[in-house]
């Protein structure tokens, strides 16, 4: 093993970018939150979009969107992460494996607590949907991959930057379009398990971050990290 540190999870130069992008999209879940809030039945916004109480996708897109459903399963979602640890792992970069597990457990552990705290339901009493859990996940998981990719020797901030904007982008549009397809969220959920990823995801990063830099300084032979 070398005595260099491991890179940061949260590129530097991210940074200054993330953190407004992450305090936006917490506020945008807390209003939406808010204007939802005990709500049985589409908003305005949805309306607009589709009416979401209703399969809108037939053969054979209805098939696309039961697999990318199917990814913000228990079973898929488990399997997306054990990849993305293992490679981590072949790469020898285990505080990016931490990061993985973290950075989509916290997403997903935040729609949770959310979900009975705004009382917004679907199709029935029982069914919470705001925020969308399979979307704050699946974009968690882009998230986190895209971070990593960019904070790679060599990718400039305008490219990090690109890179992890369109990846967020095209893991929520996917898993977005799914789930308003099949019925289970309204438009506005599936913005808020969006945005939920948004806010978490760096913050979460961060945490590693320091955590791990602090466990660096206290293990001989590593030293301090460098600036990036």
């Amino acid at each position: 093993m070398s005595g260099r540190p491991e890179a940061a999870v949260l590129p530097s130069p991210l940074r200054a970018w993330l953190g407004p992008v992450a305090v936006l999209a917490a506020l945008v879940v807390v209003v939406l939150g808010a204007l939802y809030a005990g709500h049985g039945e589409p908003g305005t916004v949805d309306r607009w979009i589709v009416d979401p109480t209703a399969d809108s996708v037939r053969p054979p897109w209805r098939r696309v969107a039961l697999a990318t459903d199917f990814l913000g399963e228990p079973a898929g979602a488990a399997t997306l992460v054990v990849a993305a640890v293992t490679g981590c792992l072949l790469l020898r970069r285990p505080r990016a494996a931490v990061f993985a597990v973290v950075g989509t457990g916290t997403a997903v552990a935040a729609v949770t607590l959310l979900k009975p705290l705004v009382g917004r339901t679907i199709h029935g009493d029982g069914n919470l949907s705001y925020p969308s859990g399979h979307t704050a996940f699946l974009t968690a998981l882009a998230l986190t991959v895209a971070l990593l990719a960019a904070g790679r020797p060599g990718v400039g901030r305008a490219a990090g930057a690109s890179l992890v904007l369109a990846a967020a982008l095209v893991a929520g549009a996917a898993m977005g379009w799914a789930q308003v397809a099949l019925g289970a969220h309204y438009p506005t959920d599936v913005l808020g398990g969006w945005c939920a990823a948004l806010a978490v995801v760096p913050a979460t990063g961060w945490l590693v971050d320091r955590a791990a830099d602090r466990l660096d300084d206290r293990t001989p032979g590593t030293g301090r990290r460098e600036p990036q």
